[in-house]
């Protein structure tokens, strides 16, 4: 009885100190995501001149709730931005005890991936958006409106196009780590390779206009993406059956 009694403190005692962990590495990483906030709030101006200099349009406020909104908007994202390598960084101190040295190795390099993926992602989707998207919006006025844009409508329009790209180029990260978990493996995906296709095509086309041209152009990068998560995947389950057969082989040795 005293035996079990025991065994319940202990795990009681090991809960609490995951909590407290889980609680420390939370409170870090929101005091990341703070400082990176109030660093975007100090540049925000040169931020807007920077993002507004890309477009031939003049911007517009309609009211101080505006101004207000936008602040914080483009605060909130250099926060995201910023705080996300040290988010990534303080989730895998908080696994880092349950991996084996060689995993925490590998999974350490998951962090700046993460990092540089979601920036390709954001870079590449406003980069479409100026050069490609809005150019042909623009196209379609032919004069016939007078054109009134607002800074809160012009940016959420901005980041309704962005947002998806900067999720969508982490799917390589994603499934070399669905990969090790043994989820998925490079035989699912290319057996669901055409249908893997169709969604990233549908999904182009919900943030781009009915254009054809343009929807190509932006599913051609997704697919290349997927693609490279294929040979990634596979290089993640090599590894993963040698260092099952090695287990195998020591077994059987000893």
């Amino acid at each position: 009885m005293s035996e079990m009694k025991q065994t319940t403190q202990d795990v009681e005692m090991n809960m609490t100190d995951h909590l407290s962990e889980l609680r420390r590495r939370i409170i870090w990483s929101l005091v990341a995501f703070i400082l990176f906030f109030i660093l975007g709030f100090v540049f925000i101006q040169d931020i807007y001149s920077f993002l507004e200099a890309d477009i031939p349009i003049k911007l517009n406020v309609t009211s101080p709730g505006e101004i207000i909104w936008i602040y914080f908007t483009i605060a909130s994202l250099v926060a995201i931005i910023g705080s996300l390598p040290f988010l990534c960084l303080q989730l895998w101190l908080f696994i880092k005890p349950a991996l084996t040295a060689k995993e925490r190795k590998a999974s350490l390099g998951y962090i700046p991936a993460i990092f540089l993926l979601f920036v390709a992602g954001l870079s590449f989707g406003y980069i479409i958006f100026v050069q490609l998207i809005l150019p042909f919006l623009l196209s379609l006025n032919d004069g016939m409106f007078n054109e009134l844009f607002t800074v809160e409508r012009y940016f959420r329009f901005v980041f309704r196009v962005t947002i998806p790209f900067a999720i969508l180029f982490e799917i390589p990260i994603i499934t070399m780590f669905l990969t090790s978990l043994g989820v998925v493996n490079p035989e699912l995906l290319v057996k669901i390779r055409k249908y893997a296709y169709f969604v990233l095509i549908i999904v182009g086309a919900m943030v781009t206009p009915p254009d054809f041209i343009l929807q190509i152009v932006v599913a051609i990068p997704l697919i290349v993406l997927y693609e490279v998560s294929i040979i990634l995947s596979r290089i993640v389950y090599r590894r993963k059956l040698k260092a099952h057969q090695e287990f195998m082989e020591k077994n059987e040795l000893s």
